[in-house]
């Protein structure tokens, strides 16, 4: 939210401990659970294996949650991993994410969890068969829309959404989990019966096991989430680490119970051949109310999809606020008091990505490309640990826990090159890299400095918009 000053708009602090758990948990339970099963299965080619896979992933992303903790109070700001890098390592690394995440990390992930939405809402639609692609991308065309007007008429009526939508989507999951435990106390196990059935056909490959770890993490996509809009938490330095140590662990213990549930009721080939293994499980549990299933993994990818525009368009504002991007997207609403420009802009990409979009594709090169940047946030914190421990914060983690990060990055950004290298791995970089095209004439230079002065007046009058100031 944005409140009005005299001169200024700034960031009003509308989050509690109970909107920030539901902003971080309601982005994180998104489209990743009910999609990326069956991927995570394939490529390790074992129940045990995947279950392995899914409380990795949780601890990583629990860790990373901490570090990210005791950087959002000792850099109290909004935009995230952009803020941190830019206090840390100066403007140009700073751009080159604020780039990369507006014009790749951004839209990827809002398609992927647009086509999520839209494969389970066609879903009972097209009983026993996939549904076009045609009609998948214009029903995702449509979500984003929504989600974007709404966000751009009213902040508070989208964080009241989000708290709905993660009630429904808790619900939806405890089916889930409620199945799979009526499942396991009538004597059915699956392929869980026992260790040599579990860990059956497991592929153990550097290539393979990177690839299921950016599957599942995507499902973990959102825990950093609270960061960008730290200038937006009431109390950020109490309520910013505890908001992540209640959402996180409450996450990945319901995700391990959801993935038993679906092992103990289907076979991995079913799994693995499953085109919405949500859907799936229900036909085979709920009979006829299968369909109920794809309605709740419709609602808990809108849910997510919200969430992210809220936190995501944030990032674009702040970097814009800072002379990294057209001023016009610094400004704020007069009247509804939100970032509409940001918005609008962050809309435009995504839907341009998505007409080539396909979700697994997707998926790997958004995991990529955001732990590339994450391991590079984590090594600032590394630094501000060794070189400045005198810096104000109220949570301080132990240094191991950035390391083991760090660690982790690393193999998640270099394994599958080394193993498998696929050239889009290298166009993604070069992308990255295209950046200094821009840094060096119109940042760093600073050439042509009235270039958009005309184009951003007519904006601003056209949009009704006014530049806005920090909120520390």
């Amino acid at each position: 939210m944005i409140k009005a000053g005299n001169k200024k708009l700034t960031l009003k602090r509308e989050l509690g401990l109970t909107s920030a758990v539901s902003l971080v948990a309601g982005i994180m339970i998104g489209s990743g659970i009910f999609m990326s099963p069956q991927f995570i299965l394939a490529y390790v080619g074992s129940s045990g294996a995947s279950l392995i896979i899914w409380a990795v992933c949780g601890i990583v992303c629990m860790c990373s949650a901490l570090s990210y903790a005791e950087l959002g109070t000792i850099i109290r700001e909004s935009g995230g991993d952009y803020s941190y890098i830019l206090r840390i390592y100066g403007p140009c690394p700073a751009f080159f994410l604020a780039f990369t995440t507006v014009f790749v990390m951004r839209p990827f992930g809002i398609i992927a969890g647009s086509l999520s939405f839209a494969k389970y809402a066609v879903a009972p639609f097209y009983p026993g068969c996939t549904p076009p692609i045609l009609v998948v991308k214009c029903i995702a065309s449509a979500c984003v829309l929504v989600i974007a007007i709404a966000n751009m008429l009213n902040i508070r009526f989208t964080m009241a959404t989000q708290v709905v939508f993660m009630g429904a989507k808790f619900v939806g999951l405890m089916i889930i989990v409620t199945g799979g435990i009526i499942t396991l106390l009538q004597g059915n196990y699956g392929s869980l019966y026992n260790l040599e059935s579990a860990f059956a056909d497991t592929k153990l490959g550097i290539s393979t096991v990177g690839m299921a770890l950016y599957q599942c993490l995507w499902s973990y996509a959102g825990w950093q989430n609270l960061n960008n809009v730290t200038e937006e938490v009431k109390m950020p330095e109490v309520n910013l680490p505890r908001a992540l140590m209640i959402a996180i662990p409450m996450v990945t213990i319901l995700y391990l119970l959801v993935n038993v549930s679906y092992l103990c009721v289907m076979t991995p080939a079913e799994m693995i051949s499953s085109s919405a293994v949500a859907v799936t499980w229900g036909n085979k549990v709920l009979g006829g109310w299968g369909w109920v299933m794809s309605i709740a993994a419709a609602f808990s990818a809108f849910g997510s999809l919200n969430g992210s525009f809220f936190s995501g368009g944030r990032v674009c504002y702040v970097a814009a606020r800072e002379g990294h991007m057209p001023d016009i997207l610094a400004m704020a609403h007069m009247r509804r008091l939100t970032p509409s420009p940001a918005l609008i802009f962050n809309t435009v990409i995504a839907l341009i990505v998505l007409i080539p979009g396909d979700f697994q594709a997707i998926v790997n090169f958004f995991s990529f490309t955001a732990w590339f940047f994450y391991g590079v946030t984590i090594s600032g914190l590394l630094y501000l640990k060794i070189k400045k421990p005198e810096n104000p914060r109220t949570i301080t983690v132990p240094i191991i826990i950035p390391i083991l990060v760090l660690l982790a990055a690393v193999f998640l950004v270099l394994a599958p090159i080394i193993d498998d290298p696929q050239i889009e791995y290298l166009y993604v970089t070069l992308f990255m890299l295209s950046g200094i095209v821009i840094y060096i004439p119109f940042i760093h230079l600073k050439l042509f400095p009235g270039l958009l002065n005309k184009l951003t007046v007519f904006l601003q009058l056209f949009l009704e918009v006014a530049p806005t100031a920090k909120n520390l």
